[in-house]
C-alpha cells in the first residue's frame, strides 16, 4: 500500500535515510526538522502516517501529537532516544500509533508502517481542488485550467495545491516556504515569486492583469475565484 508520509526529523542524516527507506518501499515522503513545521504539513498535505521525533526543536514530538490527535486521524508513529516505560505510556496515551526506540532498523521500521497502513482505515484529503477554472487534482498530480491539461513542475504544483486547499487566505512567503518544506530542499522566497510568475502565464487568461493568483502587496498571495471567465 502506497501513501504519502510525513518524516518529521530534527536529525537530518536520520531523517534522510528514513525517506530512502519508505521511498524504496514505494511511498511519497515529505520531510520536516521542525515541530511546527510537521504540524503545518500536516494541515497542508493530510498524509496518511507520520514518523515523528520526539525530540524536535520548535514543539516537541509529545506536543505535536497531541496537536495532531485534537483536530485529526492520522497515524503516528513516534520515535525517540527515551526508551523508560514512563516515555512508552505517555506517548501511546496521547494517541501515537506504534513507538520506535532509537537506533532502530529502518528495515523495521518500514515493516511497522506497512502494519498500520493495513491495520487502520486511512482517511484521504479531498482529492480534487478546484477554485474557479482551475482544478488542481491530488492523486493525479494533475493541473486543468478551464478543461485543459497544464503541465507544472513539482514546485509549482506544491504551491498551487497549498494555496488552493484554502481559497482567498493570503499567504505569507515565510508561510507558503513552511507549508511547502519537505516538496523542495532548495525552495527560497525568491524561488516562490518564479513560481507565482510561471504559474500566471500558465493559469491566467492575461498574465499581466491576474485574476486567480493575486498579490496581496506587502504581505503575500492568495488564489480566488476571481471574476467569471468564460468556460
Amino acid at each position: 500500500m502506497s501513501a504519502l508520509i510525513l518524516v518529521a526529523e530534527d536529525d537530518e542524516n536520520q531523517a534522510e535515510l528514513v525517506r530512502r527507506y519508505l521511498e524504496q518501499d514505494h511511498h511519497r515522503v515529505l520531510v520536516v526538522h521542525d515541530g511546527r513545521d510537521a504540524l503545518d504539513v500536516v494541515r497542508a498535505h493530510g498524509p496518511a502516517l507520520v514518523v515523528l521525533d520526539l525530540m524536535l526543536p520548535g514543539l516537541g514530538g509529545l506536543d505535536v501529537c497531541r496537536a495532531l490527535r485534537a483536530e485529526s486521524d492520522v497515524l503516528v508513529l513516534m520515535l525517540t532516544a527515551r526508551s523508560t516505560e514512563d516515555d512508552l505510556l505517555h506517548g501511546l496515551g496521547l494517541g501515537a500509533d506504534d513507538y520506535m526506540t532509537k537506533p532502530f532498523s529502518p528495515r523495521e521500521l518500514v515493516a511497522r508502517v506497512r502494519t498500520l497502513l493495513r491495520r487502520v482505515p486511512v482517511a484521504r484529503p479531498e482529492p480534487v481542488l478546484q477554485v474557479g477554472p482551475i482544478v488542481v487534482d491530488q492523486l493525479r498530480h494533475e493541473v486543468r485550467v478551464r478543461g485543459e491539461a497544464v503541465e507544472c513542475t513539482p514546485g509549482e504544483f506544491g504551491l498551487l495545491e497549498v494555496l488552493a486547499s484554502e481559497v482567498d487566505r493570503v499567504f505569507s512567503r515565510e508561510q507558503l516556504l513552511r507549508r511547502m518544506h519537505g516538496l523542495d530542499s532548495f525552495l527560497t522566497a525568491r524561488t516562490i515569486d518564479t513560481h507565482v510568475k510561471n504559474l500566471r502565464r500558465k493559469i491566467e487568461t492575461d498574465p499581466r492583469a491576474p485574476a486567480h493568483l493575486v498579490t496581496v502587496y506587502g504581505i503575500g498571495y492568495k488564489l480566488t475565484a476571481g471574476r467569471a471567465d468564460a468556460p
